[in-house]
């Protein structure tokens, strides 16, 4: 399969049931579904579970997509955003993020527990915020979606999104203040 399709041009091959066309969407996209997911839900196997089921609906959905209402990319983001939030309030629970596997070169277990500490806490912070303020945290930082389009997915205007992250951002400062100072207190 030719990676120089656009993502419609898959959808049309994947809406005719051709194989690789969907092969190769997955090979493009799943790397970041599974990272929103899981930053979402922090626990990467439910991220799995989401992604996969992402997956199905884009196979069922592909042979009747119209373009020109959203791109494909905001669509499924959209799609993804929609199914952790349906986990998420099947658990009713906080999220508790599970350390990502890194490619790091053995550093020094000093530096390496440090290094996690730091992961861990921001994890938590993270996981602290309300639900929509994670969402624009996650599209822009992690997700790397500019503010149109992380705007376009969560389905509000752009000063709403800068809006959220700006409150995201306080809230996030604030509660790593209050670890570094519950930790210095021990």
């Amino acid at each position: 399969m030719d990676n120089r399709n656009t993502d419609e041009e898959l959808l049309v091959k994947i809406g005719q049931h051709d194989d690789a066309a969907v092969r190769t969407m997955v090979t493009r996209k799943l790397p970041r579904l599974l990272a929103l997911a899981a930053r979402m839900l922090g626990d990467r196997n439910e991220a799995e579970d989401v992604a996969q089921e992402a997956f199905i609906r884009l196979w069922r959905q592909a042979g009747s997509w119209q373009s020109g209402r959203a791109t494909f990319d905001t669509w499924l983001h959209r799609v993804t955003l929609n199914l952790c939030y349906d986990r998420l309030r099947r658990h009713r629970e906080q999220p508790v993020a599970e350390t990502p596997e890194s490619a790091d070169p053995a550093p020094d277990p000093e530096q390496s527990l440090s290094n996690r500490d730091e992961s861990d806490r921001i994890k938590r912070a993270l996981a602290s915020l309300p639900d929509r303020q994670r969402e624009a945290i996650v599209l822009q930082y992690y997700q790397e979606f500019s503010n149109i389009e992380a705007a376009q997915i969560m389905d509000i205007s752009i000063e709403a999104l800068e809006s959220l992250l700006a409150r995201a951002r306080r809230n996030l400062r604030t509660a790593l203040e209050e670890t570094a100072q519950q930790e210095k207190a021990k």
